[in-house]
């Protein structure tokens, strides 16, 4: 069996600047001509070599070159979440823990050289033993297994842990392996014979992470509880415990070759240098935007690696400075706008509520927007290209001048969460619509409030101005309401099963209404209120609706993790656009009509050619 890789190491050493947007294309599904982001970030490895970072995102595993900080391959295929990943000692294969089973890959090729199954559950942890002959997985069923890497053969279970199974690691010599669960505990075992030597307990949670000092006399763990414990390992006495970090678990830990660092990471979002033999506080690092789920050393003790949900650091271990920064990963998508020229995305973070513009040549982050406290589900720029606005859960809106990042207004006083933006086609005015049954009318250029429309029924999700800019449709759960934005006068109700609109849009005429109702597609006819065509083919509720600027074609995005296109004229389903497993968030017609982009959970965004 072949995994879907992309190997480039002799292109990318001999022509950096043309390949520099190559991963843009890699491991694409099928009808997507590119991809923008390469999603969060979940587990990071260094090879042991140092010549390599395998980042484990939502859409496959990257590896990076870390001299440069240059893409390598991405490995894509797996069909269930990566949950663990691991290099072998000498950086030529590395194993992944998917679902309950657990592959070995030939990195240079990306074969598929062993499959070991047993595991009912996930696995979460994976460790190679130093001379790479033997395999530890550690799984959710509470046990870890021993397999011998060369010939996939299972050589032991371990059992006796009374909860989840979250970290496994070897002793540098081999001969023990050490597994932390959820029930505060650590195991000791014997690696040839399977034997239990021993059993550490502490008051720290979970563990959350396991780290064996090079000379194998000293363990720590992280806990879930913010403490970190070290002990020494031939007596299992505590050599010494701290609370050091001020967020919930410690997720990551690594030893310094010589032994005489820690290096911890944590939700607190930084990385904490510790005195091996103390516990005391040699620095910290700061600088991510998440939680640190990764560290790891260099071999040669120079380099320390941090990873995030969206960030990667590499860090000079002697200077503390940082080194260079991995750029594209992203947390989960919750919406996606293209400016009027076509020539920017942006997209609004699920978790960590920034805004982000993208270059869509590119693929290169250009603008972080900040200042929203919750997640953002709607964006949209402004006629001219030079304000975008996002709508947050956090009860405001807020405006962006594009070209400086600076923040124009923050629309406040909404009593609930705010779940969709719209400019005025001549861009004086933004629609707001409010999770309480009310549209608010803003003037852009003072950011003051001009009209509040109510007797809405229902939660309103979806705003939307007629071309020519005299009547708001408003949509939510049970109606669709036209009004009139001079006078503040209700113009129609449409109070069919249809009406009932995640999203609503105008065609570029402003005769027809889209309206996505369950996981039915509607178009009405603006004017007397009539249903033109009914469109069906999606399989859960359909989330928003768009027009092409020619007013050709549909796009509808929908819960069932798909994107289509109709014929306006005939109600014709004319493309769907599937694989992307982990949800369809947000969804755009370029300005030329060319390309759609939808937005995902999974941290990405894809482009799709509409032909």
């Amino acid at each position: 069996m072949k995994i879907a890789v992309t190997l480039l190491m002799f292109l990318v050493l001999f022509l950096p600047n043309v390949l520099a947007q190559e991963y843009m294309q890699w491991g694409l599904p099928d009808g997507a001509v590119a991809r923008i982001g390469k999603g969060g970030v979940s587990r990071m490895r260094i090879s042991p070599d140092m010549a390599q970072v395998a980042i484990v995102s939502a859409i496959g595993i990257w590896f990076y070159d870390t001299a440069t900080g240059q893409e390598i391959a991405l490995l894509t295929g797996h069909t269930d979440w990566v949950w663990s990943v691991a290099f072998s000692p000498y950086g030529t294969m590395v194993a992944t823990g998917t679902g309950n089973n657990v592959y070995l890959w030939d990195i240079k090729t990306g074969e598929q050289k062993q499959e070991f199954t047993g595991h009912t559950e996930s696995v979460y942890s994976l460790a190679f033993s130093l001379d790479g002959t033997t395999l530890a997985s550690g799984s959710r069923d509470k046990t870890v297994r021993l397999w011998d890497a060369v010939t996939g053969q299972h050589k032991g279970t371990l059992t006796g842990h009374t909860d989840f199974v979250y970290k496994v690691a070897f002793s540098p010599d081999g001969t023990r392996v050490a597994s932390g669960d959820g029930d505060n505990t650590v195991r000791l075992w014997d690696a040839v014979t399977g034997e239990n030597k021993g059993t550490l307990t502490e008051d720290m949670g979970s563990v959350a992470s396991l780290a064996f000092s090079p000379d194998g006399r000293l363990l720590a763990a992280g806990g879930s509880d913010d403490r970190v414990c070290l002990w020494i390992v031939m007596t299992g006495r505590r050599k010494w415990m701290l609370n050091g970090h001020t967020r919930h678990s410690i997720i990551s830990l690594a030893f310094s070759p010589d032994g005489s660092t820690l290096a911890t990471g944590d939700s607190d979002n930084t990385v904490r240098l510790l005195n091996a033999d103390t516990g005391e506080n040699k620095g910290v690092l700061t600088g991510h935007a998440n939680s640190v789920k990764s560290v790891a050393f260099s071999p040669d003790g120079q380099t320390l690696v941090s990873g995030s949900k969206d960030s990667v650091y590499l860090w000079d271990g002697k200077k503390v400075k940082r080194k260079w920064t991995l750029t594209g990963h992203t947390g989960e998508i919750d919406s996606v706008a293209f400016s009027p020229d076509g020539q920017t995305l942006a997209s609004a973070g699920e978790y960590d509520n920034t805004v982000r513009l993208w270059d869509i040549k590119t693929g290169e982050q250009k603008q972080v927007f900040t200042g929203h406290t919750r997640s953002i589900p709607s964006l949209v720029f402004s006629p001219d290209g030079m304000t975008l606005a996002g709508g947050s859960r956090d009860k405001t809106a807020r405006l962006w001048d594009v070209k400086t990042g600076e923040l124009k207004w923050t629309l406040t006083g909404h009593p609930d969460r705010v779940f969709d933006v719209a400019f005025s086609p001549d861009g004086t005015m933004l629609a707001t619509a409010c999770w309480n049954e009310t549209v608010w009318l803003w003037d852009v250029k003072t950011g003051e409030q001009k009209r509040t429309f109510t007797g809405h029924r229902g939660r309103i999700t979806s705003v939307a101005f007629s071309p020519d800019g005299t009547t708001l449709a408003c949509g939510g759960t049970g109606r669709v309401y036209l009004w009139d934005v001079k006078t503040g006068a209700q113009k129609r109700v449409f109070t069919e099963r249809h009406a009932g609109a995640a999203g609503v849009a105008f065609s570029p005429d402003g005769t027809t209404l889209g309206s996505g109702g369950l996981d039915y597609v509607y178009l009405l006819d603006v004017k007397t209120g009539e249903q033109k065509h009914v469109l069906a083919g999606h399989t859960d509720s359909v989330k928003g609706v768009a027009f092409s600027p020619d007013g050709m074609m549909l796009a509808s995005e929908s819960h069932d993790d798909t994107v289509r296109l109709w014929d306006v004229k005939t109600g014709e389903q004319k493309r769907v656009f599937t694989g992307d497993r982990h949800g369809v968030t947000g969804m755009a017609f370029s300005p030329d009509g060319k390309t759609v982009a939808s937005s995902s959970y999974n941290g990405t965004i894809l482009l799709w050619k509409v032909d």
